[in-house]
């Protein structure tokens, strides 16, 4: 190699980086110690940034076009060299091409059970997973948070520490958001524009936006939904009793259809006989149910309770007698025992009256025949 190809070599004058993979983030342009050349020509293709770095000091930002490195594009750059007046020799930096595509289906999801308090089932175990999209927001805050001098830098060597604050996050809105077990399949989009707001400005701190965020599933312990399959057999299912019968005639029919014999035969009789007296039990205790029920709704209402009987207290010969009965009161008077000026009392009464200003007793004497008329003499 000649002399002039050795420096013609040493000097860059195209600057570009064409994306292998899904995954880089970050790619260091590789100059192997050569300088870059004055007016050399920059490419900075669609989802690229291109950063420019002196002596680990973040200069000046291109983004995506055609551009001749001169002066007037590196304001920063030239203040840094302190090119005062401009420059006409290679000069040495370091460009960083950032990847601001969309990296979509990263995974996150929980590496351990999340309690949490439910209305239907109590403390209760779940997991959960789902995926996000994110990209480069802000290349320089990137850069100096995350990236730093890694020449090549990947999602796998950040997703991890995203994956954390993600599962922090989701913990503390589902827990805060108090949906039932059994509405959290209904609520999905909710939750996870719910955790997006929460986790997007943590992404921003890393120089990171989160485009997308998605609640893929959300299960619950095998026990659980068991009980929750129980629980809606039991919907299902409706009338145990009802349901108990159609079982055991499905059974009998399946047992008549039974072709073995012998011993066979004999043990299918005694099932068939078993299920039908099962069967018959069923059906009488439904029988005696309906007819009590409908011998209760037949039956006439009791009569009302007898009305309490008077019991009158009277002063009769200058004794207080009694509590005489209605029955009582009415042959005294007809005996002349009790008079209208006999003073009489009941229960709830200030003091003794004559027994004709006592309605009940006054009505009596109304009642009471007069004595017969004498019988002529012969």
């Amino acid at each position: 190699m000649g002399l002039f190809s050795k420096i013609k070599g040493e000097f860059i004058d195209i600057i570009e980086w064409l994306d292998p993979s899904n995954d880089i983030m970050v790619h260091r342009f590789e100059r192997y110690h050569n300088e870059i050349k004055n007016g050399a020509k920059l490419t900075v293709r669609e989802s690229q940034v291109a950063v420019f770095v002196n002596e680990g000091q973040v200069a000046d930002v291109f983004q995506p076009g055609m551009h001749e490195l001169t002066t007037n594009n590196l304001p920063i750059l030239s203040t840094l060299k302190g090119w005062k007046y401009g420059f006409n020799s290679p000069f040495k930096a370091e460009v960083y091409f950032i990847n601001t595509k969309n990296f979509t289906d990263n995974k996150w999801g929980t590496k351990n059970p999340v309690m949490m308090r439910d209305a239907d089932f109590g403390v209760i175990r779940m997991r959960a997973f789902g995926n996000y999209a994110l990209k480069v927001g802000d290349p320089v805050k990137f850069i100096r948070e995350i990236a730093g001098t890694d020449g090549k830098f990947t999602t796998d060597e950040i997703t991890e520490q995203l994956r954390n604050v993600i599962i922090t996050r989701f913990t503390d809105s589902i827990a805060e958001s108090k949906i039932p077990a059994l509405d959290l399949a209904a609520n999905y989009d909710e939750m996870s524009k719910l955790v997006m707001d929460k986790v997007q400005p943590e992404f921003e701190e890393y120089g990171l936006k989160l485009t997308k965020f998605l609640v893929e599933n959300i299960s619950l312990p095998p026990e659980v939904e068991k009980a929750i399959d129980k629980r809606s057999s039991m919907g299902v299912i409706g009338n145990l009793g009802a349901y108990a019968q159609f079982q055991a005639a499905e059974s009998m029919e399946a047992a008549a259809k039974n072709p073995g014999g012998g011993a066979s035969d004999g043990i299918g009789m005694g099932m068939g006989f078993a299920m039908a007296n099962q069967m018959g039990n069923m059906f009488n205790q439904n029988q005696n149910q309906n007819q009590n029920q409908q011998q209760h709704n037949n039956m006439a209402p009791p009569p009302p309770p007898t009305p309490p009987q008077m019991q009158i207290h009277a002063v009769i010969n200058g004794q207080q007698t009694g509590p005489h009965a209605e029955a009582n009161l009415r042959t005294m008077i007809q005996q002349n025992q009790i008079t209208k000026e006999t003073l009489v009392w009941k229960a709830g009464m200030a003091g003794w009256v004559p027994a004709d200003q006592l309605p009940e007793v006054a009505a009596m004497f109304a009642q009471v025949p007069p004595p017969p008329p004498p019988v002529p003499n012969a």
